[in-house]
Formats: structure tokens, C-alpha cells, sequence
């Protein structure tokens, strides 16, 4: 089986399985919208671009965090439930996973399109450039959740996922932005030689 062709299988599979009795199918919709959105991108622009297959890998891991996401709200995941009792933890703390995730796979995903398309010449530039993008898009998302919420109303709670925490937002912001370092600092360097193995054409 050709190893793109299993992760197409693989992210229907998830997809397909979170959408069966989730918490409310119009906080599910909210939640996988993304990862819906960037399966759509990825195949039109496939023919054109490819990214590593290091990158796919974990572009699907964060579906599957989506799909969870999705599935139960990041307020009520059954495992973060476990945790947050056996820790004595005020909240589920499973969207911080999220917002982690958030950070770390667009990460790879900027700085991927940072090498192949030489947007930056100087290499030293490189992580704090990436790290600077995906907070942004942090921003960008804690955004979309405060204007969900408003429009949609209560409705919105589970999208928002606050649990009463009154620097949620913030938080958000910062795990993501750890994220997005963690990526730089751990993983640049097998990323590289997955971007070097390729053998196929930017454009």
C-alpha cells in the first residue's frame, strides 16, 4: 500500500469514528472543521507540492487531537478526566494537548516551506521566524473561538472550552507557542534529512 494512501486511510478512519454519537454535532463541527480544511489543501496542492513525509505523519497525529477534540469537547476527554482527579487538577487540562499540538505540527509545516522555498537565506533566523508564525496563528485561532462564541451563544461554550479558567486564552497562547519551540529545538534536525531524502520538485 502506498504509505500516502494509509494516511488518507487512516485520517477518514479517525474522522469517520469521532463523528459517531459525539458530545453535540455542532461542537464536533467546529472542532474537525480544520483538519478537514487542511486535508482539502493538502490534496489540491499534492501534485504541486509534497511535503515530507516526516510532516504528514504528524500533520495527521494533530487530525487525530482534533478528532478527539471533536469527539468529546476538549472540556470532558474521559482520560484527561482520569488525570485531572488522580493529579487533584481544577480542570481537563486535554486542550492544552491541543494548543500544544497547535504549535508544534504547523511548526514543521512553516519551517518545511521556509527551507524548500528558501524564504530565508539566513539559517539563524530560521526557528525565531517559526516560532513568531505559529503563535501568530495562535492568535489568529483564539480569535476565531472569542467570535464563535460570541455569535453562537452558550452554544459556543464547548467550542471556547474555558471551564472557568479566566487566562484560558492566554494559555492557549503560551502552550502553543512552547509547541512551536519544542518543535524547532527537537526535531529540526530530523526534519532536515527527511527534507533532504525527498526527490521531488518544489513546484
Amino acid at each position: 500500500m502506498n504509505k500516502h494512501v494509509l494516511l488518507i486511510t487512516l485520517f477518514f478512519t479517525g474522522l469517520i469514528v469521532s463523528a459517531i454519537n459525539p458530545h453535540d454535532y455542532f461542537t464536533w463541527a467546529l472542532e474537525v472543521f480544520p483538519a478537514i480544511l487542511g486535508f482539502m489543501i493538502l490534496a489540491l496542492t499534492f501534485k504541486r507540492f509534497q511535503f515530507s513525509y516526516l510532516t504528514y505523519v504528524f500533520i495527521l497525529l494533530h487530525c487525530y487531537v482534533l478528532f478527539i477534540g471533536g469527539h468529546y469537547t476538549y472540556a470532558e476527554v474521559p482520560v484527561f478526566n482520569w488525570v485531572r482527579d488522580f493529579f487533584h487538577q481544577a480542570r481537563n487540562n486535554y486542550d492544552k494537548v491541543g494548543h500544544f499540538t497547535q504549535g508544534f505540527v504547523p511548526a514543521m509545516i512553516t519551517r518545511e516551506l521556509f527551507i524548500r522555498f528558501g524564504v530565508i537565506q539566513k539559517r539563524n533566523w530560521m526557528a525565531f521566524l517559526t516560532v513568531c508564525v505559529c503563535t501568530t496563528i495562535s492568535v489568529l485561532y483564539e480569535f476565531l473561538e472569542w467570535l464563535v462564541s460570541i455569535l453562537s451563544g452558550q452554544s459556543g461554550d464547548s467550542f471556547l472550552g474555558t471551564q472557568g479558567y479566566i487566562w484560558d486564552t492566554q494559555s492557549d497562547m503560551l502552550y502553543a507557542m512552547i509547541g512551536a519551540i519544542c518543535m524547532v529545538v527537537i526535531m529540526a534536525k530530523l526534519q532536515d534529512r527527511a527534507i533532504a531524502n525527498l526527490r521531488l520538485p518544489n513546484f
